[in-house]
Formats: structure tokens, C-alpha cells, sequence
């Protein structure tokens, strides 16, 4: 079952005013109009509607509680846990950029992700890098099963852009459609080429007038 709170970064016991107040900050991040074209920020700002529109209502409230409660209780499973999604809005980035990874995680009661620690079965997390190693950071979502003792992990790996990397970086998508460098071809006739041939016709013409001449 989806966490309303989590979606909106409150407490289960906020009161009204702060999921207001969380609501409206993250209504202008994820906003369509401030992150056009992005799907990965579309999908936060429709899970942040939703949440707002269960909890900034008591009665809608009052029954999500309930059975988020019934929920928990049976919320482990024997089955072996996989990752549904684990994404990043970017894996291009330059220093101190900030950067949101989402994941989604099934059958999972202990995720970590490395190297920020503990998290929620899944959500958010907006983080920046600072040092890089080799040019490259990998983070690591793992998912594990306590009841049975299984684990599955993903990794995604953020490569830095620094000027001199900027400037030779191209997306496959420039590659494709780059037009192709203009080459200049000389045609050859035998071995001679163009400019032989016409000197042995001259020459011929030459003796042909020669020998008429002559006579």
C-alpha cells in the first residue's frame, strides 16, 4: 500500500497545516511546468496529488489509517524479493549537481542503499555528489526477504562531466543523425587518368597532322 506520508515527506502525525505547507513546497518542485518533458517528475507530482487529496481530508484521512494498520500486519511475505523499478532522473552529472534516484522494491522488509543506509520498501531520494572516483559513483539498492533469508541488488553508476568531458560528450542520438564529412573523389580511367588520356589523344591528333602535311 502506498505511504501518503512518505509521499509528502510528514510525520503520520502531522496536523493539517504541515501537510499544507509540505504539499505546496513539493507541488512547485515536481511541477509539470518546471520540469517539462521529464516523466520521472511528472510521476512525483502525481503521487504528491494523491497524497494531499487523502490526507488534507479527515474523514478519507481517518479510513487510510486504518487500513494502513491491517495492512502492516500482513505485510510479509515468504516469496523472494525482486526490484520492481530503481531509477535516476540523470546519469550524466558535473559535481554538486543534485541528482533524485526513486526505487521500488516486492517481498522486501530490509532494503538498503548504499552508501546512504536503511530506506523505505520505496521511494525517494535526492542527493548530490561531491567527489567522484575514477570520474564514475555507483549506488546500490538492496533488497532482502528476512523470512527467507534472499537478497537481489542493482546498481546505477553516474559518470561525471567535467569541461574537457563536456566538450567531447555526444548523445548516441548525435551520432545518428550527424551529418557525414564531405570527401573529395577523383575519378581514374586505367592507369592513366583523365589528364593522360587527353595527352596521347593530342598527341595522336599531332601526328595525324603531320603526316598529312607532309604530303
Amino acid at each position: 500500500m502506498k505511504d501518503y506520508y512518505y509521499f509528502l515527506g510528514v510525520e503520520k502525525g502531522a496536523s493539517q497545516d504541515e501537510i499544507r505547507k509540505a504539499y505546496r513546497a513539493l507541488s512547485l518542485k515536481y511541477h509539470p511546468d518546471v520540469n517539462e518533458g521529464s516523466e520521472f517528475f511528472a510521476n512525483r507530482f502525481r503521487e504528491v496529488q494523491e497524497a494531499y487529496e487523502v490526507l488534507s481530508n479527515d474523514e478519507k484521512r481517518r479510513k487510510y489509517d486504518a487500513s494502513t494498520g491491517n495492512a502492516v500486519k500482513a505485510e510479509r511475505s515468504d516469496l523472494p524479493p525482486y526490484i520492481k523499478t530503481f531509477t535516476a532522473d540523470k546519469t550524466f552529472v558535473r559535481k554538486g549537481e543534485s541528482i533524485t534516484i526513486s526505487w521500488q522494491t516486492v517481498n522486501a522488509d530490509l532494503v538498503k542503499i548504499l552508501p546512504f543506509g536503511l530506506e523505505k520498501s520505496y521511494g525517494e531520494r535526492t542527493f548530490k555528489i561531491n567527489e567522484f572516483q575514477g570520474g564514475k559513483f555507483s549506488v546500490v539498492l538492496q533488497a532482502t526477504n528476512t523470512l527467507t533469508n534472499k537478497s537481489v541488488a542493482k546498481g546505477i553508476t553516474f559518470t561525471e562531466i567535467t569541461d574537457s568531458f563536456s566538450g567531447t560528450f555526444r548523445h548516441p542520438a548525435e551520432e545518428i543523425f550527424r551529418r557525414p564529412t564531405p570527401r573529395t573523389v577523383v575519378y581514374r580511367t586505367g592507369g592513366f587518368g583523365i589528364s593522360g588520356c587527353l595527352t596521347i589523344v593530342l598527341l595522336i591528333l599531332f601526328f595525324i597532322m603531320l603526316f598529312f602535311f607532309s604530303y
